[in-house]
């Protein structure tokens, strides 16, 4: 029976960015050595691949999905190039494999078949947007998406509002981009004034906008433009 290949968790550009640009060289060599990779989106994947520089053709490499669709009794078969000795590209659509991503389920089914898997260095939404905050760096949380219903958004942001106090701990979520105003109006509704929120939109691309005020300082200005551009939520309160 062969080795298994090792799975590479490849990070890639965020918001359409230039890959070649904000991944290292030492990944996007990997990432050319690479002939089968899993993937939420094929059409997507191969338009990274290209951007990144992808030097084999791209109707010869091997896609295998893997997305919200994709049911756990699914995951095995992904693994089958990796079972087969080859090493396999993990993709995620934006940013890092399995954060925020249904990658995570093949990661730790790679772990349980003693498949090596290496992570490999590339933009994190998360932790850019935390870097950039000010905010408490030592104690955060992520949540994802909140809920998207309106009374159980709203009892959500109070909780983690409550929890920031009280464990001094950045909160950080995030949403799909075109309900972005929704829940920012959200968050001035359902927050204290002197709570610190920040504001990262468009990381890594031209158009980067990063912001932390006050929710009072926010509501004072003129709303910012973050409808349909991928934004992340960070709130903190030290009072």
């Amino acid at each position: 029976m062969s080795r298994p290949g090792t799975l590479y968790l490849i990070p890639s550009s965020l918001g359409g960015g230039e890959a070649m640009r904000v991944l290292p060289p030492s990944t996007l060599a990997v990432i050319a050595q690479l002939t089968a990779f899993i993937v939420e989106k094929p059409r997507t994947a191969r338009a990274f691949l290209k951007a990144a520089g992808y030097p084999h053709p791209l109707q010869d490499a091997e896609f295998r999905v893997c997305n919200e669709h994709t049911r756990g009794g699914e995951i095995a078969g992904l693994l089958q190039p990796l079972l087969d000795g080859r090493d396999c590209g993990l993709v995620s659509e934006a940013g890092c494999p399995a954060v925020a991503d249904p990658g995570g389920a093949v990661v730790r089914l790679a772990h349980a078949h003693d498949i090596r898997v290496v992570p490999l260095v590339g933009p994190s939404a998360i932790l850019l947007a935390l870097m950039a905050s000010g905010l408490e760096g030592q104690r955060f949380a992520f949540h994802g998406y909140l809920p998207v219903e309106a009374s159980a958004r709203r009892a959500a942001l109070i909780e983690l509002e409550r929890d920031s106090r009280r464990a001094r701990r950045t909160q950080i979520f995030i949403e799909a981009p075109y309900r972005n105003m929704q829940l920012l109006r959200a968050i001035f509704d359902a927050c204290r004034g002197d709570a610190l929120l920040c504001l990262a939109t468009d990381l890594t691309l031209a158009t980067e906008a990063i912001g932390t005020r006050t929710i009072a300082e926010w509501k004072a200005r003129a709303p910012p433009a973050l409808n349909r551009r991928p934004t992340v939520f960070l709130l903190y309160c030290n009072s």
